[in-house]
């Protein structure tokens, strides 16, 4: 039985009792009434807890996620894939059979090749070979699992971000971290369970990358904003003291809980947790946000100058704090990477913004021992033709190849998984397909990627959908 089966029997038995209540007396109906329907917690209340830790199929690898999602699509030529041969054909035509049945989103196909930017060069015990712009990351190779083979079908930005993040390129389906806290619920008393934190742009899939699609919306990624109150209206207004508030909560959750108890709508019991959660923000989101008690050498690690100043540094350390506060999902979005000219500029930047708070974030976890069970992804939505756009310097969607990193959680550790042909055009041994990834980040969470599902509209639904498969040689 799934948790909404769960809630709408529970809301059956309910409804038997205070009918009882209600008609057989008055003095008594009102005494038990407000004790059922008290939820200043909803886990001493005799309603579920739609958040409640749950069980999964078998013992998870990874306990909570932290998705640095860069949108805009990293140069996977300028960055995690070296070719050599790539650079010897700069400026000559790609082969007339590589292109067969190819479009590209731009530009057109037969535009001439474009030599990587950037040098490379092994780090680590493994000898990943990183860019040179990649300095910080490069000190945690031998922690990184570098897939160098991921393929979609999507082939613009906000349908493949939506894509990678929900398994769909339409609109309305559940994000991953939504399946997440459906699945596992969430560690947190007083902080939401999926935390989503932005920098630079935002994304261009907007929210439907961290929505609950179809899902109750208590499982749906909650925005913190960079400045000012981290949640709208956390703070009181004047002249509204925290007895009148609380005074006020208890009414509106007492109306929801009569709904629940009425018509058995999951979302009522959605309202009486986020109601209370806003409740308990006020304190705990407050004291998250400030950085003020982090020690200097942390600061400095991540590469954090003010403490104060919004950007992906600190967010990264956010996430970190949030994920020692036991919130099970947090993910970051940065969205800078669209370099269709000017790249050699483009990446430079975007690195040097990025890239020593992405391997302080690793190291972080690490020496807190929070790495082991800590699953940490770091990519985009797809990569960039090996052809050029833009004059000379510049490089269209490409969404055959394309490379991301995994970090702890259950992932092999100074692994490079699969590889691209020369060119780094397409694939030339073990493709990872977003379905096959999403089905192992499910499957380090301790899911059968083929049971996690909920039923909408007379079928069940999954992240993967009908695809995926576990890519068993990434795990450790």
């Amino acid at each position: 039985m799934n948790l909404r089966d769960e809630l709408r029997s529970e809301v059956a038995r309910l409804t038997t009792r205070r009918w009882f209540l209600r008609d057989c007396g008055v003095g008594l109906a009102g005494i038990a009434l407000h004790s059922l329907l008290r939820c200043d917690a909803l886990a001493g209340s005799p309603l579920p807890n739609p958040l409640a830790p749950r069980v999964p199929h078998f013992t998870p690898k990874a306990k909570r996620v932290i998705y640095l999602f860069q949108a805009g699509a990293p140069s996977h030529l300028e960055l995690f894939d070296p070719k050599p041969e790539l650079t010897k054909r700069n400026g000559q035509l790609p082969p007339a059979d590589l292109l067969k049945d190819y479009r590209a989103a731009f530009i057109k196909p037969n535009s001439a090749l474009l030599g990587p930017k950037y040098k490379f060069a092994t780090q680590g015990k493994c000898g990943m070979e990183l860019s040179e712009t990649l300095p910080h990351l490069g000190t945690v190779a031998d922690d990184l699992c570098l897939i160098r083979t991921m393929q979609t079908e999507a082939v613009n930005h906000a349908p493949a971000q939506i894509m990678m993040n929900t398994g769909s390129q339409q609109f309305g389906r559940p994000s991953f971290g939504s399946w997440t806290i459906y699945g596992l619920g969430s560690q947190s008393e007083n902080l939401p369970g999926y935390v989503v934190l932005t920098s630079a742009k935002g994304t261009s899939g907007g929210a439907s990358n961290y929505g609950c699609g179809f899902l109750p919306t208590v499982y749906g990624g909650i925005p913190f904003r960079p400045t000012g109150d981290p949640v709208l209206y956390l703070s009181n207004p004047k002249g509204y003291d925290v007895k009148t508030q609380r005074a006020s909560l208890d009414t509106l959750q007492r109306l929801n809980s009569l709904a629940l108890g009425h018509h058995g709508d999951p979302e009522a019991a959605a309202r009486i947790q986020n109601y209370e959660l806003a409740y308990q923000l006020q304190s705990s989101a407050p004291e998250l946000m400030d950085l003020s008690a982090e020690p200097a050498s942390v600061l400095e690690m991540y590469g954090i100058k003010d403490p104060k100043q919004p950007g992906f540094a600190r967010n990264c350390l956010l996430a970190r704090r949030l994920a020692e506060r036991g919130v099970r999902f947090v993910q970051l979005f940065h969205e800078a990477w669209d370099q269709h000219g000017d790249l050699t500029n483009g990446i430079k930047n975007n690195c040097k913004d990025t890239d020593q708070a992405s391997a302080a974030l690793v190291k972080d976890l690490k020496q807190r021992g929070l790495l082991d069970d800590t699953l940490v992804i770091w990519g985009g939505e797809f990569g960039r033709t090996p052809m050029v756009q833009g004059g000379n310097d510049g490089r269209d969607h490409h969404n055959r190849a394309f490379s991301l990193w995994l970090a702890g959680g259950g992932v092999k550790r100074g692994y490079i998984h699969g590889a691209t042909d020369d060119l780094g055009f397409n694939v030339a041994r073990d493709p990872v397909h977003v379905h096959d990834l999403n089905a192992t980040l499910l499957h380090l969470l301790g899911f059968d990627h083929t049971k996690l599902t909920y039923r909408f509209q007379g079928r069940d639904f999954r992240l993967t959908d009908v695809h995926g498969e576990v890519v068993h040689a990434l795990l450790a």
